[in-house]
């Protein structure tokens, strides 16, 4: 059975119970992933997963059930679980199903024709080898990558809502091993996007080269000296704090920007924008996991904080409108809040001018330990390190095995550049982060 079928025996499922209103959520997602070994395919997985997820709103309250098995039993069976869920549920807050009939913007397509499984496997060795082939210093434990995937999501409900959507995409990835007969470096790259279009030459080069980058290291002095964190670092430490502009995580006190809406928490330069539409991301969507529109917004604008992400529960507490944030992990999983594209917008200079207005400093590459090191709620961390030194204005030698501490709420108020390419590391999926190269000024690096 498929899911228009499935939907049509829960919805009379629904009615001979008596539910009026309730929710469907569909989600499917087909992958195949090929890796390299030694120049032969070591790894091939293909995969296919998904489920439906049934909400109903039963005397208040909102009663949930899933199911991978799309059949006439288990559509009957889904609906009449989430009725005795939503039976024995305790938490009182006020309930929403989305209405049917509202405006959305149609995303740009991002349905790629797909390879056979034979072009794939070809396009791993092609890369394969061509890595090899890079440099003299690359060594067995590099390896290749190729793979599709497809992403389907669908919502349906009793308010009159009915939507869908699609993306796929194809992707190459060249991770890189290098050594110079004394240690040893690696580094990886990953391209998404149109089969035929994915440049796995460009790939290869940019994964051997930072690779390489980093040999021949030393550590980072100890010191309080400006930082200017590459693309890369910026994302992943935006990506470890972006649940502070959470609108449910402020309203529960796990965030400092509680109240804090219209008021300045960062530098003039900065401005963070939520962009569902997003043209450097391959899932580009134009509703949420409620079935909100979405719509593109500068969360921090010239350093002011303009909103938080809601949804309509939190928006409902708020007392304003849904922000269209809302999220689901899985189909299984409830509603949360998460962003879509989350980036830092880019400046007016380029990282050698960055480098050059910062003088003396560390440049960071790459940054460890996230989930021990950060603190979401305080807004502290202290984080290993690599990178590079910056040494009267220009990108010197490698650093490794250094820390670099401080708190992100008030790295906001200390950014004093940025670079003016915006890079998103991981361009595919319903969030994504990105971020260019960011100076920032007073923090904490321990080293030797």
């Amino acid at each position: 059975m498929d899911f228009k079928a499935f939907k049509q025996e829960a919805a009379k499922a629904a009615e001979s119970l008596g539910i009026k209103e309730y929710e469907l959520y569909y989600t499917s997602s087909e992958d195949t992933d090929i890796s390299t070994f030694r120049h032969e395919i070591n790894e091939f997985s293909s995969s296919v997963s998904g489920g439906v997820c049934f909400r109903c709103i039963v005397d208040g309250r909102m009663g949930y059930a899933s199911t991978e098995e799309l059949s006439e039993a288990e559509a009957q069976s889904v609906v009449r679980r989430a009725k005795e869920n939503a039976s024995v549920i305790e938490n009182d807050d006020r309930q929403f199903l989305t209405e049917g009939g509202q405006k959305y913007r149609e995303p740009e397509s991002r349905k790629y024709k797909l390879p056979e499984t034979e072009e794939l496997i070809k396009k791993a060795l092609e890369g394969d080898k061509k890595l090899y082939e890079a440099d003299k210093q690359i060594i067995d434990g590099s390896a290749a990558g190729t793979g599709v995937t497809t992403v389907r999501t669908a919502i349906v409900n009793s308010k009159g809502l009915d939507l869908s959507y699609e993306a796929s995409a194809a992707y190459f990835m060249a991770d890189a091993v290098v050594s110079d007969g004394k240690e040893m470096s690696d580094a990886y790259k990953m391209v998404f996007g149109s089969y035929d279009e994915l440049d796995i030459g460009a790939a290869v080069g940019e994964a051997v080269e930072k690779a390489k980058a980093m040999l021949g290291y030393d550590v980072a002095p100890t010191g309080s000296y400006p930082v200017v964190f590459a693309p890369e670092a910026m994302t992943s430490l935006l990506s470890a704090f972006s649940g502070i502009f959470n609108s449910e995580n402020v309203q529960k006190g796990l965030s400092r920007l509680k109240g804090r809406e219209g008021e300045k928490i960062a530098a003039d330069c900065v401005s963070l924008i939520d962009d569902p539409f997003y043209p450097g991301n391959g899932v580009n969507i134009g509703f949420d996991a409620e079935g909100s529109p979405t719509e593109t917004k500068n969360v921090i604008e010239n350093g002011v904080l303009k909103t938080l992400l809601y949804n309509l529960k939190t928006a409902n507490i708020a007392g304003v409108k849904t922000t269209g944030n809302a999220a689901k992990a899985g189909y299984a999983a409830p509603v949360e809040i998460r962003p879509f594209t989350f980036y830092l917008a880019a400046g007016s200079v380029s990282e050698e001018e960055l480098f050059k207005n910062v003088g003396e400093g560390v440049y960071v590459t790459s940054l460890g330990g996230l989930h021990a090191g950060a603190n979401a709620v305080s807004g502290d961390f202290s984080l290993q390190s690599a990178g590079f030194m910056i040494e009267g204005g220009v990108k010197t030698k490698a650093v490794k095995s250094f820390t670099v501490s401080g708190n992100f709420y008030e790295l906001l108020k200390n950014i004093t550049a940025l670079s003016d390419t915006v890079k998103l590391p991981r361009p595919f999926g319903i969030t994504a982060f990105g971020s260019p190269a960011v100076a920032v000024r007073g923090l904490t690096v321990a080293g030797k």
